[in-house]
């Protein structure tokens, strides 16, 4: 919806000062802030790296900037961010019908319901044999723990082999490429050097599948990314399709910070637990709050595509174009007290939640735009996973539980320790 000469509430100047060193000071409360200092106009100017552009709030602007005639995404992601979070060809920075050929991809495989159960039971059993290791040692650090045991489970879903002296690499690498890609420094060098050793050992077994023709039985996840086919009828170069296995395995580790996030609401909120492991609706509507109260993506952007204008701010084409994530999920408007958590916000009667009102992970409609299509995965693994995790019996020592919300991503600072972790049962848990 474009905004209206009525509905503008007077021309507003560009930025004078470049914004990028309180971006990264500020982290998640940058577009906040800058709303708060705008009197929550629905759009804000800014100007970061040098570069002019407008920042968006509200539902009317997630309609807005998910759509193609507004904003596109080609040239809009910066280098960093794909050579670290996405990689280079990915279908991320892809428009119109580029874009929804391979995003018919990740559709068919993310969003089937078969083949979302088959990865949790895979993250059930993994995460049962983790569990009974952990009884064994002093203290465990959850976020490392969690990784690995979803590097495990996503790997053998996805029919990619992964040898037991692997999986620690593994898991490292595909923690660092979401870890870095918002940092500089060391993060980021990090995060580049793990996705450039991950590229290079699945580029091969694209070329191995390809050459074993097709299977006999339904595809593999890494199977129907290598035989996957551009809307030019070719196969991706296996550089690309390495990629796009990736974008399949990345994001299910990057479940990691949800579960640690999950750990943290535990211990804030120790009455829920009893609820977990007794009440399935309570479970999901512990998932969707864990996913809107805890910061994840601050933010998303693209670029113009037209000269417009949305709440009173002049858009030009090729200009910076922002949609404030998590300003929208904490925002009084969609959700009454904000900053409290109460996964029941999710499960009253008569208050259902729109497609739009919850957006960490991108806004608009997953099968046309560029929504995150791994969403449903999301809530089935914090669905099977964390009713395990309230179950599970451990003490929680003095340690740095604090988010700070200049680290992007952040989590707690010391990973969510935990010592004496003591047995559950596995055929107690859901």
């Amino acid at each position: 919806m474009e905004a209206t000469p009525q509905d503008m509430p007077g021309p507003a100047r560009p930025p004078l000062l470049d914004s990028t060193a309180s971006l990264l000071v500020k982290g998640y409360g940058w577009l906040p802030d800058l709303r708060r200092r705008a009197r929550n106009a629905p759009a804000v100017p800014v100007r970061i790296l040098g570069r002019r552009g407008v920042a968006l709030h509200g539902k009317e602007a997630v309609d807005f900037f998910y759509d193609e005639r507004h904003v596109r995404r080609q040239d809009a992601l910066p280098g960093p961010v794909l050579d670290t979070l996405f990689g280079r060809g990915a279908v991320h920075p892809l428009d119109g019908g580029p874009h929804r050929g391979r995003k018919a991809l990740f559709l068919t495989l993310l969003k089937d319901p078969e083949r979302i159960a088959a990865l949790v039971e895979h993250a059930r059993r993994a995460w049962d044999r983790a569990e009974a290791d952990w009884q064994g040692r002093e203290r465990v650090v959850l976020f490392d723990e969690a990784a690995r045991v979803l590097t495990r489970a996503v790997h053998d879903w996805a029919g990619v082999p992964l040898p037991d002296g692997e999986e620690e690499t593994a898991a490292r690498d595909l923690v660092a490429m979401v870890d870095g890609f918002a940092a500089v420094g060391p993060r980021h060098l990090r995060a580049r050097r793990a996705r450039k050793r991950q590229e290079e050992r699945l580029a091969p077994l694209i070329e191995e599948l390809r050459y074993a023709g097709a299977p006999s039985g339904q595809a593999t996840i890494a199977q129907a990314v290598a035989a996957h086919t551009d809307a030019n009828g070719r196969q991706l170069d296996p550089h690309t399709a390495a990629v796009e296995l990736l974008n399949v395995l990345r994001p299910t580790v990057a479940v990691t910070w949800f579960l640690v996030f999950a750990a943290h609401a535990l211990h804030r909120w120790p009455e829920h637990r009893d609820l977990l492991t007794a009440d399935e609706q309570h479970t999901w509507g512990f998932a969707q709050e864990v996913r809107r109260f805890y910061p994840f993506a601050p933010f998303t952007g693209g670029l113009a595509a037209a000269d417009t204008q949305w709440g009173g701010v002049p858009i030009e084409k090729g200009s910076l174009v922002l949609l404030d994530l998590y300003g929208h999920d904490h925002d009084p408007d969609l959700w009454p007290e904000p900053y409290a958590f109460d996964p029941a916000r999710f499960t009253r009667p008569g208050a259902p939640i729109g497609r739009d009102d919850l957006v960490p992970q991108g806004g608009g409609d997953p099968a046309t735009g560029h929504r995150c299509p791994g969403e449903d995965i999301t809530l089935a693994l914090l669905a099977a996973l964390v009713p395990r995790l309230a179950r599970l019996s451990h003490d929680v020592p003095d340690q740095d539980l604090s988010i700070p919300l200049h680290r992007v991503p952040t989590l707690p600072r010391s990973g969510y320790v935990m010592e004496r972790v003591r047995l559950t049962s596995p055929a107690a848990a859901r």
